[in-house]
């Protein structure tokens, strides 16, 4: 569907261009969203920041997770954690994921604060949906912090969790809903797990190109 993560940035871009006027900030999940986030903006001429959300991972499952964290202490828990992990655990995990956000906010960030979301139109991005957690974390901390309209842009998702995000906010936007969707990677031709360094690379290359 897909080339790769700058071909998917474009692509939503042009979806989200009715959005181009209304002093948008586009903020992207990293790590993967950190491209798509820049093609986003910078079609939309818009403010763009990353906001770090983390998956809570199971123990017996990293690739799993019962929910997420976003960097505000915004959480979405699943609610069927309590059956799957002690309160112990799930304490021991997100303090965690806690640390690990701490830690990208000030390799990713420089330690920065977000662009003011109080009152703002606010633009969420990732290179896809799976489960849905991190975005779930990251819609709950810009509620939190007053956002007056909130939208989620992805170039793919399944339909499920499609249906259950767009109830939570004032958008949604997907390019591709597969029938028998597995996971976000099988949408691009080219895919590999993003690093730090490109993450912070992008960011460089916006700063440098909106000094």
């Amino acid at each position: 569907m897909f080339d790769d993560r700058k071909d998917a940035g474009q692509e939503l871009a042009r979806a989200l261009s009715k959005y181009g006027e209304q002093d948008a900030l586009v903020l992207g999940i990293p790590r993967g969203g950190a491209e798509i986030a820049y093609e986003v903006a910078h079609h939309l001429n818009a403010d763009m920041s990353l906001l770090v959300t983390r998956k809570l991972p199971m123990p017996s499952n990293p690739e799993a997770g019962f929910g997420a964290i976003a960097e505000d202490g915004s959480t979405y828990i699943h609610e069927d954690a309590e059956a799957w992990l002690s309160e112990d655990d799930m304490k021991r995990i997100i303090e965690a994921q806690r640390k690990e956000v701490e830690r990208r906010v000030s390799v990713l960030r420089g330690g920065e604060k977000l662009p003011p979301i109080e009152d703002r139109t606010i633009i969420l991005v990732d290179d896809g949906l799976a489960m849905g957690s991190t975005m779930r974390a990251s819609i709950n901390m810009c509620k939190n912090m007053k956002a007056r309209i909130i939208i989620v842009g992805v170039p793919v998702s399944g339909s499920r969790t499609a249906g259950q995000i767009e109830k939570l906010v004032d958008d949604l936007i997907v390019l591709e809903i597969p029938p028998y969707f597995r996971a976000v990677a099988q949408a691009y031709a080219n895919w590999h797990d993003v690093s730090d360094a490109e993450v912070k690379s992008i960011i460089s290359k916006w700063q440098d190109e909106h000094k």
